[in-house]
C-alpha cells in the first residue's frame, strides 16, 4: 500500500466571488467543479485544476463567512503550485506584480526555484519550478499562456510543535519515506516522500514549537488529501486505520472520488482519496465547472440550494 502523491488541498475563503476571480483570472486555473460542501450545502465547494481535472491538480475552497485565520502551528501553512522552468517563474513574478499581488521574489529553497505570494485573504502560496517533469494539461481558455500555466500541486507545508508523533503516523501508518531536512526561517523542515517522490508527492513538516496554536478561518487550509489509485487500496487504508484503532470517518462516497478522513496527532486533518471516478461523471468534460453540479443525493434539493448561493460572477 503506497500513497502516490498529493490528491487535492482544500482551503477556506469568505468571499467566493473574489476567490473565483483570483484563481481563474489571475492564476489562470480552470474551475472544474462548481458544487457545494456536501456537509454544509449553504457553502460553495469550488475546485480549480488543470484542463483535465487531473488528480493532483485540484486546489479547492469552502466558502464560509468566517473571520481571517490566526496564524500559528498545528496547521497547514503553505501550498505549492508547480510550474515549469526559471523563465516561467520570472514571467509569474512580473504577472503577479502587474496584477497588484505582492510577492517575495524568486529564491532557491530545498533545491528548487520558488516564488512565495499570498492571495487577497492571506492564503499562503508558492510557485515552484518542477523542471517540467510529468504530464501537463494546459487549458486553452486560460488567460495564462499554455507554457506558463500551473501544472498541479507541489509540496504541501505543515507546521507542528512536536515532530515525533507526526513522524510515527507518516512513516509507520502512511508508509511515507523521510527524504531530507532543510531550514526555513530558523525552523527545521522535514521532507517526506510518497510513491515515486518528486514535488507532486512530498509533504514538508516544519517544527515550530515557539508559535501559538493556529485558529482556522479565511485564508487558512482545511485539509490535505493524498492519492490512492483504486478502490481496493482505498478499502485497505480504511481497514488499516481501523486495525490500528486510529479514529477516522470511515469510507465516505463523495461521488467524484471516495474519501477517508482522520487527524494526525497534532490535529491536522488528512484525507485519503481515490483518483476516480472523476469530475466528468455528471457534466461533459468540455463544460466542467460551468453550472452548479450536485451529487445525486443532493439533486432533489437543487432549487433550495441554488437559492442560498451567491452568484460567482459578481466580480
Amino acid at each position: 500500500m503506497q500513497l502516490t502523491g498529493i490528491h487535492h488541498l482544500t482551503a477556506v475563503t469568505a468571499e467566493a466571488a473574489r476567490n473565483h476571480a483570483f484563481y481563474t483570472k489571475t492564476l489562470g486555473m480552470r474551475l472544474v467543479k462548481k458544487t457545494v460542501n456536501q456537509d454544509d450545502v449553504s457553502a460553495y465547494h469550488l475546485f480549480y485544476a488543470d484542463k483535465e481535472a487531473s488528480p493532483g491538480t485540484d486546489l479547492t475552497f469552502f466558502d464560509w463567512r468566517v473571520p481571517r485565520e490566526r496564524r500559528g502551528t498545528n496547521a497547514i501553512i503553505r501550498t505549492s503550485l508547480r510550474v515549469s522552468g526559471a523563465g516561467t517563474l520570472n514571467w509569474w513574478a512580473e504577472r503577479l506584480a502587474s496584477e497588484g499581488v505582492k510577492h517575495d521574489g524568486i529564491v532557491t529553497r530545498d533545491g528548487r526555484l520558488t516564488l512565495d505570494f499570498e492571495d487577497f485573504e492571506g492564503q499562503r502560496l508558492s510557485l515552484i519550478d518542477d523542471g517540467g517533469a510529468g504530464d501537463a494539461h494546459p487549458w486553452e481558455r486560460s488567460p495564462v499562456p499554455a507554457e506558463r500555466q500551473i501544472r498541479g500541486l507541489g509540496p504541501i507545508v505543515m507546521s507542528v510543535p512536536d515532530l515525533a508523533p507526526t513522524d510515527v503516523v507518516l512513516t509507520q501508518v502512511m508508509n511515507m519515506r523521510p527524504a531530507r531536512t532543510y531550514e526555513l526561517a530558523g525552523s527545521a523542515v522535514h521532507v517526506y516522500e510518497m510513491g515515486e517522490g518528486g514535488p507532486a508527492a512530498e509533504l514538508h513538516v516544519a517544527v515550530e514549537p515557539h508559535l501559538p496554536r493556529s485558529r482556522q478561518g479565511a485564508g487558512s487550509v482545511h485539509h490535505v488529501a493524498f492519492r490512492t489509485p483504486d478502490e481496493e487500496q482505498y478499502r485497505a487504508w480504511a481497514a488499516r486505520l481501523n486495525e490500528l484503532r486510529i479514529p477516522s470517518s470511515g469510507p465516505v462516497d463523495r461521488f467524484y472520488f471516495r474519501s477517508l478522513y482522520f487527524r494526525e496527532p497534532n490535529g491536522i486533518l488528512f484525507e485519503i482519496a481515490t483518483d476516480g471516478p472523476g469530475f466528468a461523471q455528471d457534466e461533459p468534460a468540455e463544460a466542467l465547472g460551468e453550472k452548479l453540479a450536485l451529487p445525486p443525493f443532493l439533486e432533489p434539493r437543487r432549487k433550495a440550494i441554488e437559492a442560498g448561493l451567491v452568484p460567482l460572477e459578481t466580480v
